[in-house]
């Protein structure tokens, strides 16, 4: 009986060469998943508003929860209108899962009583730190 030898770089007709990915698709799956666990996840307010310039102002930290204020007056929050009526229990509840401050993204032609009703509504559902959002100048 001959044996057959092969050489080395020479291409083999016997054998079938494959390339087993599932080991990527697993490597591939886990950064998925650790990058869902891992990213903060911000509420918008739902509503585009014009914010008022200010020479003094800082950044806030990302977990925060956003009241908006449009130039009617109207109230929203998580892009559904709350009214003034629905910021003390909308924060109360959100506070319960954890502190966090409230800020104000009212537009520059809000009218002012709105934005002074929605601060003491989030101040009586307990919020400790109130922010009024605005643009550097």
């Amino acid at each position: 009986m001959a044996r057959k030898f092969q050489r080395f770089g020479e291409p083999n007709s016997d054998a079938t060469s494959e390339i087993n990915i599932s080991p990527l698709i697993d490597v591939v799956f886990i950064l998925l998943i650790f990058f869902i666990v891992t990213t903060v996840f911000v509420e918008e307010t739902g509503v585009e508003v014009n914010k008022p310039k200010a020479a003094t102002q800082q950044d806030l930290e990302r977990n925060s929860i956003l009241i908006g204020i449009t130039p009617g007056g109207q109230v929203f929050y998580g892009g559904r209108e709350i009214g003034i009526d629905g910021v003390r229990p909308t924060v109360s509840r959100l506070l319960l899962q954890e502190s966090m401050p409230v800020i104000i993204q009212a537009d520059r032609a809000a009218p002012t009583e709105s934005t002074v009703q929605v601060l003491d509504e989030a101040k009586m559902g307990g919020a400790q730190q109130v922010f009024v959002s605005t643009v550097n100048d």
